[in-house]
Parts: C-alpha cells; structure tokens; sequence
C-alpha cells in the first residue's frame, strides 16, 4: 500500500506522507525543521513580551468600561 501523496504548503513540493514523520503533516521534511519550529516559539515569546507591555493599557481600559457601566447617575 503506497503512502499518501501530499503538496506542501511552504514550497509547494510533492512529498510521501509517511508514518512517524516528524514536523507537521502537510509541510514536506525540509520544510518542517525542527530549526525552523524554534524560531517560531522565540517569535511567540516575544509577543508574549509584548503583550504584557499592553497589559498596562488593558488595565485602564478595563477601568474605563467599568466606570462607564457601573457609574450612578446623579
């Protein structure tokens, strides 16, 4: 039984799918590095660290909705 035909989506190749292939199923085996999987998790870190600079900004837009919902009309 022949392996499953796939076209990758980086580069657009033919490749066999074939059990136990590392990285992802529809990305070829020079496409799906391990290399380049360690750049995207220091890509993801690094927003992460961005968000947590936003956070100031979040919290004081929490407080305005709040103030805005929850205010007594005098």
């Amino acid at each position: 039984m022949p392996f499953p035909i796939r076209v990758c989506v980086v580069c657009s190749e033919e490749f066999e799918l074939k059990p136990d292939k590392p990285g992802f199923a529809n990305r070829c085996p020079e496409c799906s590095n391990p290399e380049e999987e360690v750049d995207l998790l220091t890509k993801r870190s690094v927003d992460a660290v961005a968000g947590k600079a936003d956070s100031g900004a979040n919290e004081a837009r929490r407080q305005a909705m709040r103030n805005l919902l929850y205010r007594k009309d005098s």
